[in-house]
C-alpha cells in the first residue's frame, strides 16, 4: 500500500566536523518520502518555490515517489542553514528562511484522498488538522510534532492528538508535553491523550513504543560513520510508517518491527550528507542491516 506524507521540501545549508554542503535536498518529507520508498510507494504534499532544481524533482520520481501534490509557487524555497560540532547530538540552528513555506496551506489531490497510511510531518498543529479532515478515511494516520508548538500552540496540539492514531516524539518533547521526567510514565500520560501509539525517539539510544498492549524498547543501530544527523528522526518515520504501509495491517507485534527498520534506515541517512546515502540503498541493504540488528540484540 502506498503512504501519503504531507511536510517540508526545503534546500538545507549544513556544517559538520565531517565537511559542509550549501543547498542541498533536505526538509522532512524529503526525508520521509526517500526512507518510505524503499518499502513503498510514496505520495507527497508540499511546496517549492520557483527556484526549486529540477533535479531533486526527478530524483523523488526516480524512487517512486509521486510528487503531484508538490506544488511549485513563484518564490524562494524553504532554507535551513545549521551547524553541528562535538557529539552531534543538537543541531545549531544558524538561519530559516521559511519563504513559501511560510503561507503554505496543504491540499490533499483527489486520488490521494484514499491513502490509507497518511503520516504529517512537523507543521503547525492546526495545518495538521486540516490534513486529518482531508483524509476522513485514512486507516492510520501519525503526526510528528516540536517543542515549540507543544510550548506555544498547546491546545491545538490536543486537539490533534484526540484526531490521529498515533504520534512519535522525541524524549524531550514527551517530558515537556507531560511534565513528566520518566519517559515510561511519560509515554503513557500521552497515549490517554487519545492516540493508539506513541513512538518516543531518543536518538543514538534508541526508541520506545507505548501501546495499551504494553511498552517495546529497541536499540539504535549502532554505526560509527555519521557524517549529517540531519534528517534521522523523520527518516526513521519513514522506514517505520513505509514497513506498516507495505504490511497492511497495525498490531503491537507489527508497530515493533517497524520501529527496527525506522532504527536500521535512521543510521544508514546519517551516515553521509543530504538524502546521498539513502538515494544509494536498496530495500536489501535495509534488511541486511536489520539482520545485524537482531543478532547484536539478541539476548
Amino acid at each position: 500500500m502506498s503512504v501519503l506524507v504531507v511536510g517540508s521540501v526545503a534546500l538545507d545549508t549544513v556544517e559538520t566536523p565531517f565537511g559542509r554542503v550549501d543547498e542541498v535536498l533536505g526538509g522532512s518529507a524529503s526525508y520521509f518520502s526517500y526512507a518510505a520508498s524503499l518499502f513503498t510507494t510514496v505520495q507527497l504534499v508540499g511546496v517549492v518555490g520557483d527556484d526549486f532544481p529540477d533535479e531533486h524533482l526527478e530524483g523523488f520520481r526516480q524512487r517512486g515517489i509521486d510528487v503531484a501534490g508538490l506544488v511549485r509557487e513563484p518564490g524562494r524555497t524553504f532554507r535551513w542553514t545549521g551547524r553541528y560540532q562535538g557529539a552531534m547530538n543538537v543541531a545549531e540552528t544558524l538561519n530559516v528562511e521559511l519563504n513559501v513555506f511560510g503561507e503554505f496551506q496543504p491540499v490533499v489531490p483527489p486520488q490521494y484522498r484514499d491513502t490509507e497510511f497518511v503520516f504529517l510531518a512537523n507543521a503547525a498543529p492546526q495545518v495538521q488538522l486540516q490534513v486529518c479532515r482531508q483524509v476522513p478515511d485514512a486507516r492510520l494516520v501519525v503526526a510528528d510534532t516540536m517543542n515549540f508548538w507543544i510550548e506555544n500552540e498547546r491546545d491545538s496540539l490536543l486537539a490533534l492528538l484526540r484526531e490521529v492514531d498515533g504520534v512519535v516524539v522525541n524524549d524531550q518533547e514527551a517530558r515537556q508535553l507531560t511534565g513528566e521526567d520518566n519517559l515510561v510514565r511519560a509515554a503513557r500520560e500521552i497515549l490517554a491523550l487519545g492516540p493508539m501509539f506513541v513512538v518516543v525517539k531518543k536518538g543514538e539510544h534508541g526508541a520506545m513504543l507505548a501501546t495499551a498492549s504494553g511498552l517495546a524498547v529497541l536499540p539504535a543501530y549502532p554505526t560509527a560513520e555519521v557524517k549529517d544527523p540531519t534528517g534521522a528522526g523523520d527518516s526513521f518515520a519513514g522506514g517505520m510508517m513505509g514497513h506498516l504501509a507495505r504490511c497492511g495491517k497495525v498490531s503491537h507485534a507489527v508497530l515493533r518491527e517497524a520501529l527496527a527498520y525506522g532504527s536500521v534506515v535512521a543510521s544508514i541517512t546519517v551516515e553521509d550528507f543530504s538524502l546521498r546515502r539513502l538515494a544509494a540503498s536498496s530495500i536489501e541493504d535495509v534488511e541486511d542491516r536489520l539482520a545485524q540488528l537482531r543478532a547484536m540484540a539478541q539476548l
